[in-house]
């Protein structure tokens, strides 16, 4: 790694963050006056309630930013612009679709309905099987491989299922994630940044540079969104930040790395399907409440102590992450 793609990783954190900072300096107030405002579910307890009215589809001030300055700082250079970059910006693009036609349709409808949980799920396996595509046409293995552990499996055609499953299930990792102030950009920047380090270490610049200029966006959003937050990220932004972050892992080849970076996100959702189980089984909660983040919430924990232990043990396991996607 040398001296020209370590400046150009700290120009590219620069330009995210100023860019989201300056973005949200006229995107809230605009989101405001258009009236685009979050529905709070009933079930939530009342300090949720009284956000109603919050702005939302914030991702915009990550998303827009991050897709300019993808196309000045790697775009302009043919050689820099790779067919990877191309295909993760497919993924953040169309993810980011899907959410932003959720979150318009829930404000339509003056409720926290957009989208069914089918149309929803076509959409991002649609945009999962173009990814796939596109993979293969650039030659992408179709192997899970840890080599230091001597794991080498592969899948074949099947992998095409594991890809699917990979980007679903991230992309709506983070949108169950996305409960709290602040809670799913912490930690969407924390493994980011992660993901950053080993795509530069094991030779994937293109990717290392995206993700700075990604990781340095989610930090400008974070001064509009920690608590109190002034606007909610929505569907817009939890769903293609999910879809790229899985997307960077398998186009890096660490889809490992992503079950330990992203390991919040992964026993957010665990505590969704375990409190399903358990209630189908033995007709009573696990949880008191989940997300995981909401039982906390219903045992007194105050928002903002919640976020900040979600985010320590984001940053441990991002650490961890970091080791191990270098060394595999």
């Amino acid at each position: 790694m040398n001296i020209l793609i370590l400046t150009k990783c700290m120009l590219a954190l620069m330009i995210g963050f100023l860019g989201a900072v300056l973005l949200g300096l006229f995107l809230v107030p605009m989101l405001k006056r258009l009236k685009i405002k979050q529905t709070i579910s009933i079930f939530v307890g009342f300090s949720h309630r009284k956000k109603s009215g919050t702005p939302t589809m914030g991702g915009l001030i990550f998303i827009i930013p991050t897709v300019l300055a993808t196309f000045i700082l790697l775009g302009m250079n043919k050689m820099e612009y790779s067919d990877n970059l191309g295909i993760v910006l497919i993924v953040f693009v169309g993810y980011a679709l899907i959410g932003f036609l959720d979150d318009y349709l829930s404000i339509k409808r003056h409720n926290n309905e957009g989208l069914t949980e089918v149309q929803k799920l076509i959409g991002q396996i649609l945009i999962a099987l173009l990814f796939f595509f596109l993979y293969m046409r650039n030659g992408g293995q179709t192997a899970i491989i840890v080599s230091t552990l001597g794991i080498n499996i592969q899948l074949g055609w099947i992998y095409g299922l594991f890809i699917l499953f990979v980007l679903v299930g991230a992309s709506n990792a983070v949108n169950l994630t996305d409960g709290l102030d602040g809670l799913a950009g912490g930690l969407s920047a924390i493994a980011f940044i992660a993901f950053s380090l080993v795509s530069l270490v094991v030779g994937f610049e293109d990717m290392g540079v995206f993700t700075f200029i990604l990781t340095g966006a989610i930090l400008g959003f974070l001064v509009y969104n920690t608590h109190p937050a002034k606007v909610f990220m929505g569907d817009t932004g939890s769903l293609a930040l999910g879809g790229v972050m899985a997307a960077v892992a398998i186009l890096t080849h660490r889809e490992v790395t992503l079950l330990v970076v992203a390991g919040v996100f992964v026993i957010e959702t665990l505590s969704v399907i375990f409190q399903i189980i358990w209630l189908r089984v033995f007709k009573r909660k696990l949880f008191l409440m989940t997300p995981l983040h909401h039982h906390f919430e219903k045992l007194g924990w105050a928002e903002t102590d919640i976020v900040k232990l979600f985010w320590v043990i984001g940053l441990v396991l991002a650490m961890g992450g970091i080791f191990f996607g270098v060394w595999i």
